[in-house]
Parts: structure tokens; C-alpha cells; sequence
């Protein structure tokens, strides 16, 4: 396997991960700009505050895409090993 190609894999895995954090992703800054901006009207900065509604948030976000992201995940995994004897030579 020459170097291109081991780039060209760990290219293809790195836009798939970027694809698969990206709802969880945004989903937290959602939360955590809506939280903020709900302590600066009320001047209440509890630290707490912050941190469990954007953990329950991107659980429920995490568990609500869950068939989605196993389905991209399985269809990545099924492409890479059956394209792999183009890496192989």
C-alpha cells in the first residue's frame, strides 16, 4: 500500500467521522447558545446550569440518530472492504 493511498483512506475516514459528530455537534452548540443566552436575561450563572441540559440534550440527539449513523457506518465499512483490493494492488 503506498502512502497516496494511505492518505486517501484516512481522508475518507476523517469526512466520515466529520459527517457522524456533526449533528451531535451542533445540537450541543444549539443548546449551550440557547443557555447562554437565557443566563445573560436572567443574570443567573450557575455552572451546572450549562452542562446538564446540553448532556441530556446530545444524549437524546445521540440516541435519535443512532439508526442513521449505524447505517452510514455499515455502508463506510462495506465500501472499504470491498473497494480494498484497489489499495492492496
Amino acid at each position: 500500500m503506498s502512502p497516496d493511498q494511505t492518505v486517501e483512506i484516512m481522508r475518507r475516514l476523517l469526512i466520515e467521522a466529520m459527517i457522524l459528530s456533526a449533528p451531535l455537534l451542533i445540537a450541543a452548540c444549539l443548546v449551550s447558545l440557547l443557555v447562554s443566552l437565557l443566563q445573560t436575561l436572567t443574570s443567573v450563572q450557575e455552572q451546572t446550569l450549562t452542562a446538564v441540559p446540553r448532556l441530556v440534550v446530545v444524549f437524546l440527539v445521540a440516541m435519535a440518530s443512532m439508526p442513521w449513523t449505524v447505517h452510514r457506518l455499515v455502508g463506510f465499512t462495506f465500501r472499504m472492504f470491498t473497494n480494498f483490493h484497489r489499495y492492496l494492488g
